[in-house]
């Protein structure tokens, strides 16, 4: 299978959606099991593996992350968190066509809400992508926050 940039900025939209509509097992399905999602510390930060991260989550990591959310004494989360992506069209930034490996880069809003408090991120987010036993799965998701290097709150969810 060699997907399209649309089959590639659907991915990324159906990525964001399953996130807003809390639809985590979908949402963890898309990831393949060496995956990452990281949020890097400062901008253009060269890795997160030899360098501080806001979030540095392998797959396991974003298990735990996802019961946490359906844990009635994890009191941070109450009330409900709720989430909204608004990204721009995703483009197609690198293909790597021999290790079947393509990264798209989309701007985006990412508005987390609860209670009474709103925050409001503005990102640049790239996803690497690969077609493992014939389905495109996420390899790596880079958040890059805006001000990645203010004080920032929690942010609960999945920008």
């Amino acid at each position: 299978m060699k997907p399209t940039t649309e089959d590639l900025a659907r991915l990324v939209y159906l990525e964001a959606r399953l996130i807003d509509e809390r639809r985590f097992d979908e949402w963890y399905a898309l990831y393949a099991d060496d995956a990452y999602y990281w949020v890097p510390l400062v901008p253009g930060q060269a890795d997160g593996e030899n360098h501080t991260s806001l979030m540095y989550e392998d797959k396991l990591l974003l298990r735990l992350r996802i019961e946490r959310f359906g844990n009635p004494r994890s009191y941070s989360l109450h009330p409900q968190v709720r989430c909204l992506h608004v990204l721009q069209q995703p483009e197609l930034e690198s293909a790597d066509l021999a290790a079947g490996r393509w990264t798209m880069r989309t701007n985006e809003l990412y508005v987390e809400t609860q209670g009474g408090r709103k925050q409001v991120y503005a990102a640049v987010v790239r996803h690497t992508l690969s077609v493992i036993d014939g389905a495109l799965r996420i390899r790596l998701k880079r958040v890059d926050l805006l001000d990645c290097d203010a004080p920032l709150p929690s942010i609960q969810l999945f920008p």
